[in-house]
């Protein structure tokens, strides 16, 4: 008995030590490449402060936890599209179709662009006449099942592509979820690890330059051919978990709760908290907080509704959500799902 309480509490010294040294770690904010993987597609979820990892009620809950596939049934489709941060476009869509008894399979692609910017050098600081864009592009494929009426679990993978003018870079990410429901209509548990992959560097003509081996020698060639080589980096690994509780306190009226937690490897950790307020399971109304602890956080509250229509068999769903960011004001999506 001695013996696995000095383990126990060594365990939680070291536990102790190890929450200090993330406590005091430096960020690694921007070091990471695919940000574009860290916009949450759905408009519900964002609603509710992005507290998603233990919510499978949509098709877009794949994003947060592939193991929401195992959960889902008949066939699905959802689309959103959000006037991103600094007029970016962002649009996104998924399906997910069943596989007889193997589960079911999960096609994504999203999308982001920034639009024509206007190129500007230090010589020319008013524009060249030259524009350039950024794009990004990430098409997914997924498959969940459930393993018995409580448990299900998923994988995603995920190509993704990034292009700046006339450079670009290319890998393949790896997300991996659970869900376990500790009773019928009550407390649920989820968690996920997105983004696991390969590193990826840039590459392209915007990289080739002219070089000169010696600018103090005159009579050389002065303009080699040359290239500048960026290094690899890695993708924003995200570690996600959390719990979600639904409530329903009168026959026409639910609360549904969620709390998230994050552990990002270009990031300080941070906790997500939200609430959804159904009525006549037709409206809703939603409100949370995000990254609550994160260091230097920009954003904070959000807020959103929803409708849901039941047809025949088709379920229409149309979902609005606001999020603060700061002093890069606010970002709004709009999302549209159909499942039957």
């Amino acid at each position: 008995m001695k013996t696995k309480f000095s383990y126990l509490l060594l365990h939680l010294v070291l536990a102790t030590l190890g929450l200090s040294q993330l406590a005091n770690a430096q960020s690694k904010t921007g070091t990471t490449i695919g940000q574009v993987l860290l916009i949450e597609p759905s408009a519900r979820a964002t609603g509710m402060g992005n507290a998603s990892v233990a919510l499978y009620d949509e098709v877009a809950s794949a994003y947060y936890n592939p193991g929401a596939l195992g959960q889902l049934s008949g066939y699905g489709v959802h689309f959103t599209h959000s006037l991103w941060l600094a007029d970016i476009q962002y649009d996104y869509a998924a399906a997910f179709i069943p596989a007889g008894g193997f589960g079911n399979l999960f096609f994504s692609l999203t999308a982001l662009n920034s639009g024509e910017i206007n190129v500007r050098t230090v010589a020319q600081p008013l524009g060249t006449g030259e524009q350039y864009s950024v794009s990004n592009l990430a098409l997914g494929l997924g498959y969940g099942r459930a393993l018995s009426d409580r448990f299900s679990l998923g994988v995603q993978l995920t190509y993704l592509q990034e292009t700046i003018w006339h450079s670009s870079l290319s890998t393949f990410a790896l997300n991996v979820g659970t869900i376990y429901r500790v009773s019928e209509n009550g407390l649920r548990i989820g968690a996920s690890i997105s983004n696991f992959g390969l590193q990826a560097g840039y590459n392209g003509r915007d990289l080739r330059i002219q070089y000169d081996l010696d600018p103090a020698k005159y009579g050389d060639n002065g303009a080699l051919p040359g290239e500048v080589v960026t290094q690899d980096y890695s993708l924003p690994v995200l570690f996600r978990v959390g719990l979600s509780l639904p409530y329903k306190f009168h026959r026409n009226h639910q609360l549904t709760l969620a709390v998230d937690a994050f552990h990002p490897n270009d990031n300080t950790e941070s906790v997500s908290a939200g609430a959804e307020w159904s009525f006549l399971n037709a409206f809703s109304l939603r409100g949370g907080y995000q990254n609550l602890l994160q260091k230097d956080s920009e954003v904070g509250l959000t807020a959103g509704a929803g409708l849901h229509y039941d047809f025949e068999g088709f379920v229409f769903k149309f979902d609005y959500s606001w999020a603060d960011y700061g002093r890069l004001e606010n970002a709004q999506r709009f999302s549209l799902g159909l499942t039957f």
